[in-house]
């Protein structure tokens, strides 16, 4: 095991130094504002996400939209706990969450979709977990140990989004070949 470098008084001195900065020492290694500022648009994306899944949780119809929009109920469910991990890490580090209506879908990486097609809705769905996916992959490869936090943050968001995706294909692969036709309304 490699040795502690930071001698504990000097450690306890930087520690009273900045005391306003909270959670932010002389460590942290990121672009606080850039980390910030990234965290604002997954956060936009998570909110778009909810509100795309709540639409379709609303508005599927057909003989299979029972078990699909049941699917669509519990990811909005959990991609707004994703919306609200960010939030209190935006704020953790000394930002704010901006939930701001009028440029939501702008700072969103995923697209809002109003389908009602019952496949189509599964299709779009699978395609914003997988910009979700590639977003949050390359946000873990670039915060690397700069900011641990925030990186284990998306990576447990990255470990459900990808959890969605699986679900979403399973989804797909399940319904009727009619319905895959896209048949169903």
């Amino acid at each position: 095991m490699a040795e502690f470098l930071t001698d504990i008084k000097e450690l306890r001195a930087r520690a009273r130094q900045e005391i306003d900065k909270g959670p932010i020492t002389s460590a942290y290694g990121a672009d606080l504002p850039r980390v910030i500022q990234v965290c604002n648009e997954a956060l936009a994306t998570e909110l778009v996400c909810v509100l795309r899944y709540k639409r379709h949780y609303y508005t599927a119809s057909g003989i299979h939209a029972g078990v699909v929009a049941a699917e669509f109920l519990e990811h909005a469910a959990e991609e707004q706990e994703h919306a609200d991990r960010l939030a209190q890490r935006i704020v953790q580090l000394g930002g704010e969450p901006d939930f701001n209506p009028e440029t939501l879908a702008a700072r969103s990486h995923a697209e809002y979709d109003d389908s009602l097609d019952l496949v189509e809705m599964v299709k779009e769905d699978l395609v914003a977990e997988r910009i979700a996916i590639a977003s949050y992959t390359e946000i873990v490869n670039w915060l690397g140990n700069d900011d641990v936090t925030t990186r284990r943050v998306f990576e447990d968001l990255l470990a459900q989004e990808e959890e969605h995706a699986d679900d979403l294909k399973s989804l797909l692969e399940r319904l009727p070949a009619a319905l895959n036709g896209g048949q169903d309304s």
